[in-house]
């Protein structure tokens, strides 16, 4: 099975490595210098330094070049999803979503994004607690594999399980989505806390109370509690919410700080998904009556508020049954 991927950053090159240890990978970039990098010397030093690709990878500038491939890693950020899916050559090629976000304007969970744009295509997730250069190091992570289809899943399992990557089998497409795109928000509220000094106690409880946002959310669009309380959900969520490794949460630090939203996704390389994600996820809630009170924080945070006003109004909330 050969493998694309369409996405040259971090995670996208991160996943082309361990997919190259069972055959050939073709990754498209957008930025002609990692095309080049990767081609001439196996590296991506703008996005991943410091860790020598497999010559099994090669790079492509042009979208078109995939319509040879077996199956598609989809990398590319949530909000361009549905764009870049548009300019590939796609037909009934799996679709494997790696992409964790929700699009803004249709509210749209990022499969929903590809199958719109490819309905003959068979579409998978594969989500969870992944810091890419972990990944590329080749240091042990567990993912959830998510299709509805399970011949395919086996398939996709079968060809990208190494020693120190295990795919865990999934049927529950909607869950394994839910999980990755809510975890990103509010991994930035737990930075908050971090940058704010709020303590340890307020970040466990966030965590804990997030998790039932998260787990309302998700019943209520259909997922399986089982599937958010496994590695595309709580486990996505504790990796996210205890490092400056991850985007969402050094954003968040810096909002706790006392810093302006703009001026640090206007400072960022990579993409806080969370950012994007949080107004959409407010909206996506209420069109199912879900209550969110740390997203719609999160929010507010974004939007200039202070974070010792936003942390009073969520600790005087009427107090409420825990479950």
């Amino acid at each position: 099975m050969k493998i694309g991927v369409i996405g040259g950053g971090a995670w996208g090159t991160a996943l082309a490595a361990v997919a190259a240890r069972g055959g050939e990978v073709l990754l498209w970039a957008r930025e002609p210098e990692v095309v080049a990098a990767i081609n001439a010397d196996h590296a991506n030093p703008l996005f991943l330094p410091g860790v020598a690709l497999s010559p099994a990878i090669r790079a492509t500038g042009a979208l078109g070049d995939l319509a040879g491939v077996d199956a598609l890693l989809v990398v590319a950020p949530a909000q361009h999803v549905g764009r870049v899916l548009a300019e590939t050559p796609v037909g009934a090629t799996p679709l494997v979503m790696c992409a964790k976000g929700i699009e803004a304007g249709t509210r749209r969970l990022v499969g929903e994004v590809a199958h719109a744009a490819h309905p003959g295509a068979p579409i998978a997730v594969l989500s969870g607690p992944t810091f890419a250069h972990e990944v590329a190091a080749g240091l042990p992570t567990a993912v959830t594999l998510a299709c509805e289809d399970s011949d395919l899943q086996a398939r996709l399992a079968a060809r990208l399980a190494g020693p120190a990557f295990r795919p865990y089998a999934s049927t529950d497409v909607m869950g394994a989505e839910i999980g990755g795109a809510v975890k990103n928000v509010l991994a930035i509220a737990c930075g908050v806390v971090e940058g704010a000094g709020l303590g340890q106690n307020a970040r466990a409880a966030l965590i804990a109370r997030g998790f039932a946002e998260m787990t309302r959310f998700g019943l209520a669009r259909g997922a399986r509690a089982e599937t958010l309380a496994g590695l595309s959900g709580l486990g996505d969520l504790v990796l996210t919410c205890s490092s400056t490794s991850s985007r969402n949460f050094s954003l968040g630090v810096g909002l706790g700080r006392g810093e302006s939203a703009a001026t640090l996704l206007a400072d960022r390389r990579t993409v806080a998904e969370g950012a994007f994600t949080a107004p959409v996820l407010v909206e996506a809630a209420r069109d199912v009556e879900v209550d969110m009170p740390i997203v719609e924080a999160v929010c507010r945070l974004l939007d200039g508020a202070e974070v010792r006003a936003v942390t009073r109004d969520l600790l005087s909330r009427p107090l409420r049954d825990e479950v």
